[in-house]
């Protein structure tokens, strides 16, 4: 068995693993930058437990990882780790896919025969997934690209004019433990309906991924059966103040899969692929499962984008900005939603519904570049809303690394990272106001994002003599991570937000609201103990960014931390 290699620069590698595998380098280009943006992501899994660039999975219906590790004779940890096993070992798998399909030992290198091979990698539940996925990567082949992978290396696949055979609707049997794969006939009702383009769908444009109700509505399957969305009629029966921006962690292949796999139990409105692809999956009168907070739910429509939270600059582009910009702009005019930063919001300012399952997740990451998206939906005739009422006080965080793209092609670059740190003291020197989290970068415990409003109390400049404005802001520290028993129980106390010259937007959106009493903080507009996420004390000021009715009271949305909370309205004076 080949042993495992020494890494080299990313271009020997493909070559090596052509000649190690007799499989194309385009071809294995093509998916390293499909999957994984040319990089390994820390070993970072993805939605559907696939790790590299190449993707090699280890789930119930799919397992290349243990296929490429018994090929390679190598650890599973090496291949999630070391992009060089990591090619080679997608590369192994495709082998294996080919011969078997093939019923020959020898694998033909031409460009056009790797269809069905493409679809059996996919993994995918059914023709129509298989058949995209494939078509994804002869359609990166066909455009070329110049990219740039983790450890810099610039790597280029010229375009080629390639027409791929015809699909034989083929599928491998995936579990693997030890022996080779097996070709089954193809069992289409595991995606019932498949994705089609014919123009049924709730936006113009949109290819119809959306699934069946027979099999997916929670009100049309047996009790205790798994399910993935809830019928209702939305806006009558519940209001729709949110459009919610997710990232996939991964491509948007792999988020249709999901999507599709009813025992996933999660769904969403839309995902937005990197080429700007939209694909719909749940009708937007619906309720979908994809903000891990079910009032949220009831009340959002939600969009899936290719990428990773951690590595977003390594995903998100002007092609794939400029298609969820129009998405999202027919979804504020057609639901009179206010195009601000409460209203459209990531998955990330959402607070978990209740202490036992938080942290909520953290997407779309520091590389959403909220301002340059704000701008291209304004482009497309939403109007920026008035502001409730302008305080002086009010602050926003709005970089130039917010608003531009700094990279070359339309792309971004590690340079448009955009979460500001809180710290304890008026000084860039003092300790950040909380304990580091998961060291990832999207950790979000102890900064804000961009585009969102704080009311400051005070206000110097870093006494560490870096420039920036140093404003004192209510902010809900986890101040219990560390104790014996951990807790994500926050309270409000007063930190330091470091703002970089020329990154303040004053004035920002919504009213300050201030405490009148101690109040408790919760994650929906319900007074239920269950749903307390924190407390703030007498005093604490807050921006509120939109007020709602609830049962027993009115209550405010506030920007508590890096997430969204809710108070109720007779605890505040405004």
């Amino acid at each position: 068995m080949p042993s495992v290699h020494a890494m080299s620069p990313i271009n020997q590698i493909f070559e090596q693993a052509f000649s190690e595998f007799d499989v194309p380098v385009p071809i294995l280009k093509a998916v390293c930058y499909l999957e994984g943006g040319l990089s390994n992501h820390n070993g970072i899994a993805s939605a559907d437990n696939g790790y590299g660039c190449m993707h090699l999975t280890e789930n119930a219906e799919h397992t290349t990882l243990a296929q490429a590790a018994q090929d390679l004779n190598v650890d599973k940890a090496v291949l999630k780790t070391d992009l060089a096993t990591n090619i080679r070992g997608g590369a192994a798998v495709l082998r294996d896919y080919k011969r078997l399909l093939s019923g020959s030992a020898s694998v033909s290198s031409g460009l056009d025969s790797w269809s069905t091979v493409l679809g059996a990698y996919s993994g995918a539940s059914a023709p129509d997934v298989e058949q995209m996925y494939a078509d994804a990567v002869y359609k990166i082949i066909q455009e070329g690209f110049v990219a740039t992978a983790e450890a810099g290396d610039r790597v280029t696949l010229s375009p080629q004019a390639v027409q791929p055979r015809p699909m034989h609707l083929t599928q491998i049997e995936h579990k693997y433990a030890g022996s080779q794969p097996l070709v089954q006939p193809f069992q289409e009702e595991a995606l019932p309906g498949g994705c089609k383009r014919n123009g049924q769908t709730d936006y113009p444009g949109a290819i119809n991924c959306i699934v069946n109700a027979k099999t997916f509505e929670c009100s049309k399957v047996p009790d205790k059966a798994p399910c993935t969305y809830e019928s209702a009629k939305r806006p009558e029966k519940y209001s729709l103040p949110f459009v919610a921006i997710h990232d996939i962690e991964g491509p948007a292949i792999s988020a249709l899969k999901i999507m599709h796999n009813v025992k996933s139990e999660v769904s969403v409105h839309y995902i937005v692929d990197s080429n700007g692809t939209v694909y719909q999956v749940v009708h937007e009168t619906d309720i979908a499962y994809h903000l891990g907070n079910y009032w949220y739910n009831q009340h959002s429509i939600g969009i899936e984008h290719s990428g990773y939270a951690a590595t977003g600059y390594r995903w998100y582009n002007a092609t794939q900005y400029l298609a969820s910009a129009k998405l999202t702009a027919y979804l504020l005019k057609k639901y009179h939603i206010p195009l601000d930063r409460s209203h459209v919001i990531g998955h990330g300012d959402v607070p978990a519904p209740m202490l036992s399952v938080a942290p909520n997740h953290v997407d779309p990451g520091p590389y959403w570049l909220w301002g340059y998206y704000f701008k291209l939906i304004n482009a497309a005739g939403v109007p920026y809303p008035n502001k409730w009422a302008r305080a002086t006080n009010i602050i926003t965080i709005s970089p130039p690394s917010d608003r531009f793209l700094t990279g070359l092609n339309g792309r971004e670059t590690s340079d448009n990272h955009n979460f500001f740190s809180v710290y304890s003291g008026p000084s860039t020197r003092s300790a950040l106001a909380a304990p580091p989290g998961d060291h990832t970068g999207t950790d979000e415990v102890n900064n804000v994002g961009t585009g969102i409003s704080y009311a400051y109390t005070n206000f110097t400049f870093d006494k560490a003599g870096t420039g920036y404005g140093m404003y004192q802001i209510w902010y809900g520290l986890e101040t219990h991570l560390r104790d014996r028993k951990s807790s994500h129980l926050a309270t409000a106390r007063q930190v330091w937000l470091a703002v970089p010259p020329d990154s303040l937007n004053n004035g920002g959106n919504g009213i300050v609201v201030a405490l009148n009493d101690d109040s408790k903080v919760y994650s929906k507009p319900d007074s239920d103990k269950k749903y307390q996420l924190g407390d703030a004390p007498d005093g604490a000021t807050f921006v509120a960014g939109l007020k709602v009715q609830g049962e027993d009271d009115d209550w405010y949305e506030i920007n508590y931390n890096h997430r969204q909370a809710w108070i109720p309205a007779s605890n505040v004076d405004v």
